[in-house]
């Protein structure tokens, strides 16, 4: 039976997307541009989780599991200030180089993106300083136990150290994501994934004249895959077959570039930040109520959720380039429109996650570990969150509508209210005044982006973001 015009059509699309074939996503159909972006930014951000999650895999087959999976897991949330940092430079770079696309300034839009890298590389220095000189004291101050925090150092030493790596890689992709080309950041977290699956079983358990170098490992083979990635962006950026073309003149400081980089960038990175430290806070929380056994079981969770949650954020990074580059064309209605119609595509996907979360929430954490204990508390933290899967979607999407548009205040005032003034008080209420510990916490999350959600598409109704000037 020959395949359905829709099904050719279909995959006509898919193979377009992935080609990445650089189009003018402002004049074609809102949906067709959605998929063309979204397709290769979702398993883009899919491909960002599996680094954690093959980390959580490996170690969590080792001698002392409940010890690895603790580490791997506290350090993942004392590396989401890095990624705070790399998120918020990330989107200043999406907004203004999608802007300066959609008016058809490519030259502008190559010298924006070399002038975020500048700022990136100036401040990453300093905290990767930080980082490997205070790595044993960060494990401690999460309320990692002396044993775990021993056991620990070097893999925090690694990780902190390579964080400027971690940074190039959301923010270049940030870059190419701002000019359409989202198949060149797909292709570039695919290569570093391949080489952190194939080194991570060879630094931890050793081959030929390479030692075991258990949990460390898993750092060394991480920071050598997330390099090649970023090694692979750098010849995208020079090759000249693009439709940015870097030179080497862009990297000359220009300040009144950077001071308006900056003005967009500062409360992105707040914004993220404002969030990054309400998860610390719950993490340490969590080890402080429910110890090693507690700690683990929710870092394990937290990982599963992040690879189905980070290929809704592909889908929502796709609404923020379309925002972008319909404003900077002048065309309003159609970057409001392809929020909406990416809300639905995200519905619909975390409806489907939902409903496996809530039936095999233990099944897949019985693939990380096989402590019955940690197995327990992931599934029941699974079960919880998972009710607010749809609102998550949501929240996602018009965040990222906001930061596209360059409207990066408005979501940093939500994220302060929701987190700091409403999540952490309720989480701290409920887990040590209730004492419910773990769970009060689980219960927190979803009641927290509920008031995100809603608290975004109110502030999203009124227009504000659409006069943002970038």
């Amino acid at each position: 039976m020959p395949l359905s015009e829709k099904t050719l059509s279909f995959f006509s699309v898919l193979k377009e997307s992935l080609s990445g074939r650089e189009v003018d996503l402002t004049s074609i159909s809102i949906k067709r541009a959605i998929v063309l972006l979204a397709i290769p930014m979702m398993l883009e951000m899919a491909m960002e989780s599996v680094f954690a999650l093959v980390d959580l895999y490996f170690v969590g087959h080792l001698e002392n599991s409940r010890v690895a999976i603790q580490t791997v897991g506290l350090t993942e949330s004392v590396l989401t200030v890095i990624y705070s940092l790399a998120i918020g430079l990330s989107m200043a770079a999406t907004a203004v180089v999608a802007r300066r696309i959609g008016e058809k300034d490519p030259a502008a839009a190559a010298k924006a993106g070399m002038q975020t890298i500048i700022i990136a590389l100036v401040i990453n220095i300093v905290i990767s300083i930080a980082g490997f000189l205070h790595a044993r004291d960060i494990l401690l101050l999460m309320g990692a136990s002396t044993e775990t925090a021993d056991h620990g150092t070097d893999f925090v030493r690694i990780m902190m150290s390579g964080s400027i790596i971690i940074v190039l890689l959301f923010l270049i992709n940030g870059i190419f994501r701002g000019a359409g080309n989202a198949a060149i950041a797909m292709r570039s977290l695919w290569i570093a994934n391949i080489a952190n699956i194939i080194l991570c079983p060879i630094f931890i358990r050793g081959l030929g004249p390479i030692p075991a170098f258990g949990l460390t490992g898993a750092a060394i083979a991480t920071t050598i895959g997330r390099s090649l990635g970023v090694g692979y962006q750098i010849y995208c950026l020079f090759n000249g077959r693009n439709i940015l073309k870097i030179h080497l003149k862009y990297f000359i400081p220009e300040w009144e570039q950077i001071k308006a980089i900056a003005k967009i960038a500062a409360p992105g990175i707040l914004q993220f930040v404002i969030a990054s430290c309400s998860w610390i806070f719950l993490a340490e929380l969590v080890a402080t109520t429910g110890g090693d056994t507690g700690s683990a079981g929710y870092q394990t969770s937290l990982r599963l959720m992040m690879f189905f949650l980070l290929p809704v954020w592909g889908l929502s990074n796709a609404a923020a380039t379309l925002v972008g580059q319909n404003l900077g064309a002048g065309h309003v209605d159609r970057a409001e429109q392809s929020v909406y119609q990416t809300i639905k595509y995200a519905v619909v996907f975390l409806a489907v996650v939902s409903v496996l979360f809530l039936t095999c929430g233990q099944l897949f954490a019985s693939f990380f570990t096989e402590d019955q204990g940690v197995k327990e508390v992931a599934s029941l933290s699974l079960k919880i969150l998972s009710f607010g899967f749809i609102i998550y979607g949501m929240g996602m999407v018009l965040t990222s509508a906001f930061n596209g548009a360059g409207d990066t205040s408005t979501p940093t005032k939500i994220n302060l209210f929701t987190f700091w003034v409403f999540q952490i008080p309720f989480a701290y209420l409920l887990a040590k005044y209730f004492e419910m510990g773990p769970k009060g916490v689980f219960i927190s999350i979803p009641t927290a982006e509920i008031g995100l959600a809603i608290a975004a598409y109110i502030l999203f109704k009124r227009g504000k973001w659409k006069k943002t000037q970038v």
